[in-house]
């Protein structure tokens, strides 16, 4: 039996998903755009402030489904330009300073609302 995980803090999803669902201890988070959580906005700064708005939105996720990002097992980002991959690492890294989990990495041709990057992670119930 699934659990469905929804954080007032973070972006609504903007079709027919969750935010994240749980099951035997471990929680799926839907794929996060960089939008803004108080307007649902696509926010307009550069790669680096869209990364690190995303990972704090899947941050306050996990914290409602009962876990962390220390929890996280498996990233996947997807990018429209492979040419931003250095700065989303260097924004990356930031979250995940040590025992960094799992990780796959795509160029997209097009990403929803035509936003320039997409995370979407899998994590182990627990902080």
């Amino acid at each position: 039996m699934k659990n469905i995980v929804t954080a007032a803090n973070a972006p609504a999803a903007i079709g027919p998903y969750s935010q994240a669902a749980e099951h035997q201890g471990v929680i799926y988070v839907s794929g996060q755009l960089p939008l803004e959580p108080e307007t649902g906005a696509l926010s307009q700064g550069d790669i680096q402030s869209q990364t690190r708005l995303i990972l704090t939105n899947i941050s306050h996720i996990l914290e409602a489904g009962g876990s962390c990002l220390a929890n996280v097992l498996k990233a996947t980002i997807l990018l429209k330009d492979m040419a931003d991959f250095a700065a989303v690492n260097e924004a990356y890294a930031g979250f995940f300073p040590e025992n960094p989990p799992a990780r796959v990495c795509y160029q997209v041709a097009a990403l929803p609302k035509n936003a320039s990057i997409e995370i979407e992670v899998i994590a182990a119930k627990g902080v």
